[in-house]
């Protein structure tokens, strides 16, 4: 290095500890210790559970919380497997059956509980909140796409939760989901559904035996594009549900809704969908302008009953029959 000379003499400059770059998107260097206002840095690598780097590559612990969105996303990934609960009970329970009411309650008192217990076990442990790191993009939910390899042979790991704890903690979620329906539904059910088969009586809980590693997997696979793509996700399940349910049920008019309560809890089911999407939707950022737009959810429901009676199949082919 040069010397830089003036009247004082001769000045040799500092010797600067310089790191090699830290390479990769997610890859960062934990911090050993902290002497006043100087850290001292590890080697460049994964960042431990409750990390995730900062824009100079220094792993950081999680200290926010989660925004209004992130809400909504975990309770859409909570209300899966109770919809689906409820869907394969209502399903195999029939018209044979008077205990599917009380398998739905147990349903979701399982869920609620595996919810709060869930939350309860999460960092800090014992409180209902949690402490999160802040989704800034797709790629965050998949870092084991972007370990780098420096010299094309040798892969750095950097894999670690960048949007923690919102990936994990819905395995947590599911597991203690099926623990508790283990635990409690087929006792239940056992003593109930007298109306059913010894075949029949446990096909809802054979059921979520499959869909819960289904759900399980679509959670590792597509988490990142279910945080983003759920809203939408909702409103045109809801829809599309809505009018298989009015269609087989055969409700044409506003008088067919009123002949069971069954199929008004089903319709205020939907709503109740069709706002939660809404929300989801708009985050009611701006309460003045998102408000009304809950407005809209009864419209699919009305424009099903008034249109229903124009569109029935039979109708159709009669009056085709007789344009010829």
């Amino acid at each position: 290095s040069s010397e830089r000379c003036g009247n004082a003499g001769c000045v040799l400059p500092a010797a600067v500890d310089i790191q090699p770059a830290c390479l990769g998107l997610y890859c960062g260097r934990t911090v050993l210790s902290v002497n006043g206002s100087v850290e001292t840095y590890g080697e460049c690598g994964v960042c431990p559970r409750g990390q995730r780097t900062d824009d100079n590559k220094i792993c950081r612990e999680c200290m926010g919380s989660p925004d209004r969105y992130d809400w909504l996303y975990l309770g859409f990934m909570a209300m899966l497997p109770l919809v689906l609960h409820w869907f394969f009970i209502e399903w195999y329970s029939g018209k044979k059956s008077s205990s599917a009411l009380l398998q739905h309650v147990t349903s979701l008192f399982e869920c609620s509980i595996a919810a709060i217990v869930t939350l309860l076990v999460s960092d800090p442990v014992g409180s209902l909140h949690i402490r999160s790191c802040k989704v800034k993009k797709l790629s965050d939910w998949y870092t084991m796409l972007y370990n780098p390899s420096p010299d094309y042979i040798t892969t750095v790991h950097c894999t670690h939760e960048a949007v923690y704890p919102l990936y994990t903690i819905v395995f947590i979620y599911y597991a203690f989901c099926l623990v508790l329906m283990m635990l409690l539904r087929p006792l239940l059910v056992k003593k109930i559904a007298c109306g059913l088969g010894k075949s029949d009586r446990f096909k809802s809980i054979y059921a979520a035996l499959y869909f819960f590693p289904i759900l399980t997997v679509l959670q590792a696979v597509g988490g990142g594009l279910l945080y983003y793509a759920f809203p939408y996700i909702v409103l045109v399940l809801s829809l599309v549900t809505l009018a298989v349910y009015m269609s087989a049920s055969e409700v044409e008019s506003f008088k067919d809704l009123l002949v069971r309560k069954k199929r008004l809890v089903v319709l205020f089911s939907h709503w109740l969908l069709h706002a939660y999407g809404i929300i989801s939707i708009s985050k009611l950022d701006k309460l003045e302008q998102d408000l009304p737009l809950l407005a809209l959810v009864p419209a699919p429901a009305l424009f099903y009953l008034l249109t229903a009676k124009y569109t029935e199949p039979s109708r159709i082919l009669s009056e085709g029959g007789n344009g010829h």
